[in-house]
């Protein structure tokens, strides 16, 4: 991999962070580390790799200096507006909100799943919800084998999906306190409520989840439901995937397909108390996979259980493998 400048824009939020933690831990060749930010944020500074790196503010002319790739972990707005500035100065943007991930135009990725996708870009590639990344990386080797007719899933978010605000929620009702963010108290609860709700009764995380697993997995009219659920957990995102598989399969055929998913690893012993909790994914880029069993109320169905680090494979590792097959 050759030597190339990269930008972080939005380095001082959650996901930003990630990505400086994870650019210093995969060893990548950056010769240049721009990091961009709101006017409140620049003059201040954050480390990286032992170097104190100023925070500029993002201009229209933020781009004017031939960067080579930047990731965005920004708001809507930032991520609909500068994408086309940069790409425009020559740089290839992998942009983690959900403005681009529907553009036909703009390819959604999760490296393992659809890697091949990144070659039809035109300078901005989208990085996936957080949980539509790890259900993709379960998802595509029962695709490849199998075939799929319908994909029901639960998800139980920890608070850190809703970036600070979430953690800070949290931290005041275990200290007695009232919310300020979720509508409800998220200690000792669970809120089946993540994003706005539609006149279908479909919360926009809910709606994205689906749509996004469709256009990774290159299956238009699958059959797809979701329920999104926020969980009193600080890291991890945890899935309940029940599959409709097209064809007939064997129970230990599937379970050696899964173990051997790119990404994946299969932890699952129940009569050992061995599967993916969010305690064991949170701090590392796995994808468990667990409690996989048959659904004997459907043919052809089982049921399995998907943990993973949500401000990791779920947002900045993905986009920094994304950046690798770039670069």
């Amino acid at each position: 991999m050759r030597p190339f400048t990269c930008a972080i824009v939005g380095a001082t939020g959650m996901v930003g962070g990630m990505f400086i933690k994870i650019l210093e831990q995969r060893k990548l060749p950056i010769s240049q580390l721009y990091l961009f930010a709101s006017a409140r944020s620049a003059g201040k500074t954050l480390m990286f790799n032992n170097n104190a790196i100023t925070i500029e503010e993002l201009t229209t002319t933020s781009f004017d200096r031939g960067i080579d790739v930047a990731l965005f972990a920004a708001d809507d707005n930032t991520s609909l507006t500068y994408p086309p500035i940069a790409v425009a100065k020559g740089c290839v943007v992998i942009d983690n909100s959900p403005i681009w991930r529907m553009n036909p135009d703009v390819p959604l990725v999760v490296p393992e799943v659809n890697g091949d996708d990144i070659a039809t870009h035109n300078g901005i590639i989208a990085n996936p919800n957080c949980c539509a990344a790890p259900a993709v990386v379960a998802l595509k080797p029962l695709q490849e084998a199998y075939g799929l007719k319908r994909v029901v899933i639960s998800t139980y978010q920890s608070v850190s999906g809703s970036g600070v605000d979430g953690i800070r929620d949290l931290d005041a009702n275990l200290a007695g306190q009232k919310e300020t963010f979720y509508p409800h108290a998220i200690a000792h609860n669970i809120i089946p409520h993540i994003g706005s709700f539609d006149e279908t009764g479909y919360t926009g995380e809910e709606t994205k989840l689906m749509a996004e697993i469709q256009k990774m997995l290159h299956l238009p009219q699958l059959k797809i439901t979701a329920t999104t659920v926020r969980v009193p957990v600080y890291y991890g995102h945890s899935l309940s995937i029940n599959v409709t598989l097209e064809s007939e399969f064997d129970m230990h055929d599937l379970r050696k397909i899964l173990a051997n998913a790119p990404g994946a690893v299969l932890h699952d012993d129940p009569a050992r108390n061995i599967y993916p909790m969010p305690a064991m994914a949170a701090g590392n880029d796995t994808v468990y996979i667990g409690r996989v069993r048959r659904d004997n109320s459907c043919k052809n169905s089982i049921n399995m259980w998907v943990v993973t680090d949500n401000t990791r494979k779920g947002a900045a590792t993905n986009a920094v493998q994304i950046l690798e097959k770039v670069i």
